[in-house]
């Protein structure tokens, strides 16, 4: 539910907490994906779970900049030919928190200054409701304390483009049944996500609300929220409220599938519990669906801060992905924005977990992948098979949907794990010659990455059964912006076997490679290109990102540099090496090699110093 987006990355998406723990150093500048199943985890000492949140709070804001950059690219694009009629929106609003909170005389001392809760949010609270809101936001990674005291059917601002209020809907639209899907989520979310889908969703149109709930542990989601339940149901006999209940996590994909097995209704709409629904989001989504019943569609998500619960304004983007499946968000295409209207659907190579499609025409493309596990990947799935089988995917701008976006994900303390077990699973069966590119992005060996995947034979023969396109076929008419990264010929750790270090691309910002320890993660990621050119530090999925070169900047200069390949180009630097493996590595241009001498890098007159890179993908 991010992309990062999900920065998402956009985001994508489409797009954070621990996603960014495991993830930073695998990508940059994504939104990932906030659409999440939540999983318990047993914290054994809150105090050391309050010290890795803390230390993760420069890491998100960081993103966060990012994730405004997106945002700022997006509104520049949005605004272009915008009629002058148009109202300029507010980029944060907020729903006021409630007097007894917000109304103190005096500020009390911040009994958790270090906490992501308390950098912008609690300044009045006593030291006791400190106390209880740091402990609820352990828990659960956005601030139930305030959720608690806020009105269940709080008023949403209106952040649609003003071309939406013009539109009229069919009045013969499909009915349809909302799922939410939850795991351990906080009572207080749950209730107000029902109370804004019933107070939002005309009764003609909302047939059924299935509740999914994936084994949870929390009492009050037992007792408490089937009272609530009942009284809904009282207040509303013509809709019906089903449970399902798993007796063991089972994970989000198959909760979704839960979910789609219950419902009876024409259209599905499979949402996350921590969402609120604005004011028509069901209309646009299901005049698309209605049109056209092989559309999987999407609302435009704005986002609800973890610690104020403020509402950030997104502008509509498409929901994309790098070659980790992380999601994130990005532009529509130039001709999208050529027609200058914002309120029109823009299609997307993906989505970011929360869908709205025909029932039917869902479970005739196979539904989701239920071998997915935990968290991560299916949603990429999804999209490459709806696209390469017959449907498309669409972002629907009159449709709005708040989500939080989580500090943390208290069920998961490394969500690469499953991640990346998920992203092998979808490049096995959907991603034909172009599989491999998962196992670069993880930095996994070339052929052989031993991690159990499950059996994949299934859904390979549901592709074979719907005559799917090649993902050849994607890259070039869904996602051209998605690198094909078929031109590297070795890729991971680079070592000097003489002095046994490691390159690595140094402190970021700046320019300056280094010789460190070998550690092969992130900053130490290297990628030999055919062209000659040497990668560190990462390699970009998209076309329009430029990549860090190693360059031999010149002159009497002995000191290697870092820069954007263009940029390196454009001074005049070499950024071309010829490497055997084994061997040493020698400038093209300037004929100096790259050694180690006293534990620093240095471009020098070549002594035969010898480096190995970890992968080869072919012979070179």
């Amino acid at each position: 539910m991010r992309a990062v987006w999900f920065k998402r990355p956009v985001v994508a998406l489409l797009g954070t907490g621990l996603l960014l723990y495991t993830g930073m150093f695998l990508r940059s500048g994504h939104e990932k994906s906030e659409n999440e199943l939540d999983f318990p985890r047993t914290v054994g000492n809150v105090s050391d779970l309050q010290a890795r949140i803390s230390s993760l709070y420069d890491a998100l804001k960081t993103f966060e900049k990012k994730q405004d950059a997106i945002q700022k690219l997006l509104d520049e694009n949005s605004n272009r030919g915008r009629d002058g009629a148009r109202v300029n929106m507010p980029a944060v609003l907020k729903e006021e928190p409630s007097a007894d909170i917000q109304n103190k005389e005096k500020k009390s001392q911040k009994v958790f200054p270090e906490s992501a809760l308390f950098k912008e949010w609690g300044d009045n609270l006593s030291t006791d409701d400190q106390r209880e809101a740091q402990g609820l936001f352990l828990k659960y990674g956005y601030n139930v304390f305030l959720s608690d005291r806020l009105p269940l059917d709080r008023a949403l601002p209106d952040t649609r483009d003003p071309r939406c209020l013009k539109k009229r809907y069919p009045e013969d639209l499909p009915s349809l049944a909302v799922v939410l899907i939850y795991l351990n989520e906080a009572l207080s979310i749950i209730k107000r996500a029902l109370r804004s889908i019933i107070d939002r969703t005309p009764k003609k149109l909302l047939r059924e609300i299935i509740l999914v709930d994936d084994n949870s542990s929390n009492e009050d989601l037992k007792g408490d929220l089937d009272l609530y339940v009942r009284s809904l149901e009282l207040q509303n006999p013509s809709l019906r409220i089903k449970r399902v209940k798993h007796q063991e996590q089972r994970g989000l994909a198959f909760a979704r599938i839960s979910g789609w097995g219950a419902a009876t209704s024409d259209v599905v709409a499979i949402l996350d519990a921590h969402i609120e629904v604005h004011e028509m989001w069901a209309e646009p989504l299901l005049t698309q669906i209605q049109a056209d019943r092989t559309v999987v569609a999407s609302p435009v998500f704005d986002r609800v801060n973890f610690d104020d619960l403020k509402v950030v304004h997104y502008q509509p983007a498409t929901h994309a992905f790098d070659w980790a499946l992380w999601c994130m968000y990005e532009t529509f295409t130039p001709e999208y924005y050529s027609l200058n209207d914002s309120s029109l659907p823009g299609k997307s190579p993906s989505v970011m977990g929360i869908l709205v499609a025909d029932r039917k025409f869902l479970g005739e493309i196979g539904l989701l992948d239920g071998g997915m596990k935990v968290y991560g990947g299916e949603n990429v799935e999804l999209g490459i098979r709806v696209w390469t089988c017959g449907g498309s995917i669409e972002v629907v701008p009159c449709s709005k949907i708040a989500h939080i976006e989580r500090f943390h994900k208290p069920y998961m303390p490394d969500l690469s794990l499953a991640m990346k077990r998920n992203a092998l699973r979808v490049a096995d069966i959907w991603m034909d010659e172009y599989k491999h590119n998962i196992n670069l992005a993880w930095n996994l060996p070339y052929e052989n990455h031993n991690i159990d995947i499950g059996d994949t034979s299934e859904r390979k023969l549901l592709r074979e059964r719907l005559n799917c396109k090649p993902f050849k076929w994607y890259l070039e008419n869904v996602y051209p912006m998605l690198d094909p990264w078929d031109h590297l010929l070795a890729y991971g750790g680079m070592k000097n076997l003489d002095k046994n270090m490691c390159l690595d691309q140094g402190p970021v910002p700046g320019h300056t490679p280094i010789a460190y320890h070998c550690f092969y993660y992130g900053p130490q990621f290297t990628y030999y290109q055919t062209s000659g050119e040497l990668y560190i530090g990462g390699l970009k999925s998209h076309k329009y990102n430029d990549n860090q070169c190693l360059t031999d900047i010149g002159s009497k200069e002995t000191v290697p540099g870092l820069y954007n390949c263009k940029e390196a180009v454009q001074k005049g630097m070499g950024i071309y090496w010829d490497f055997t493996q084994g061997k040493e590595l020698k400038n093209r241009q300037t004929k100096r090699c790259l050694e180690i001498e006293q534990g620093q890098l240095i471009i020098q007159e070549c002594s035969g110093q010898r480096w190995e890179i970890q992968h080869i993908i072919k012979a070179f």
